[in-house]
């Protein structure tokens, strides 16, 4: 497994582009970094795991990306973004489309923070979850594009039953891998616990809201990524899910994802 250090995974060159720009400024927009670090999840997977590096002495204890950046300085944050410049190298990833994956990260960010929001929980932290939720899907394609062909072919990536497949034929899903990834950066156990548990959360002893929160969500934008119809749609709603978080599917369903499609940062 790879470090945040080596790990030279695609950035979106526009929003590495503006960062640079906001913190060559003597008076960088903080929100403004905010809003672009929460758009790019190899960017933001690098912020997070500064952030909990024990350098900061703060290792698992930083959610959000709010509270990284209230954290680290301006200048570990250019050093961090320069670093991240040779991820703009990287155009093409065998078998995964870059431009729908961090559309859907970023999707599933933001109707994460709304379901968040509606179950009193953290809505930051599930931001951050939301958006590198397909972290294991990069990198699996990334280094090991041998593995994933075969069922590249056989299921789209987005596929709501794609995780079921990866499970069959691997004994684990690229959510898994996530989960792993935020582990070695040492991100918070809650990040980590929901991730490894979203697939299915009510498979374990113990439920973890914040795996519910993302399920829900990762649900609503792989069945429209999809393209699903409205009844087939409904009939896959995880109801029990639902229930265990008191969200049912009228109130997923009109959280309005449309608008988010084709958002600028």
């Amino acid at each position: 497994m790879q470090t945040t250090e080596d790990l030279a995974l695609p950035c979106q060159p526009r929003v590495v582009a503006l960062l640079l720009s906001e913190l060559l400024s003597d008076m960088p927009n903080l929100r403004r970094v905010n809003q672009l670090f929460g758009c790019d999840p190899v960017l933001a997977a690098k912020l997070l795991a500064l952030a909990n590096s024990p350098e900061y002495q703060m290792a698992g204890m930083v959610r959000g990306i709010p509270q990284a950046l209230a954290l680290l300085g301006v200048s570990q944050l250019r050093m961090l973004v320069n670093g991240a410049q040779k991820g703009m190298a990287v155009r093409v990833v065998q078998g995964m489309a870059l431009e729908p994956f961090w559309r859907y990260s970023l999707m599933t960010a933001k109707l994460a923070r709304s379901l968040a929001g509606m179950a009193h929980m953290d809505g930051s932290a599930a931001y951050a979850a939301g958006l590198l939720h397909g972290m294991g899907q990069l990198m699996l394609h990334h280094t090991q594009s041998v593995a994933t062909a075969p069922l590249d072919e056989a299921m789209d990536i987005w596929d709501p039953r794609r995780a079921r497949m990866e499970e069959r034929h691997w004994g684990h899903c690229a959510t898994h891998t996530t989960a792993a990834l935020l582990k070695q950066w040492r991100l918070p156990r809650e990040l980590v616990d929901s991730l490894q548990c979203m697939e299915n959360p009510l498979a374990f002893d113990q439920f973890e809201p914040m795996a519910g929160v993302l399920h829900l969500a990762v649900w609503r934008i792989r069945t429209q990524a999809a393209q699903w119809d409205e009844r087939s749609t409904a009939l896959s709603f995880p109801s029990e899910v639902g229930v265990a978080m008191g969200l049912d599917m009228d109130v997923v369903m009109q959280q309005d994802t449309s608008r988010w499609m084709h958002s600028g940062f």
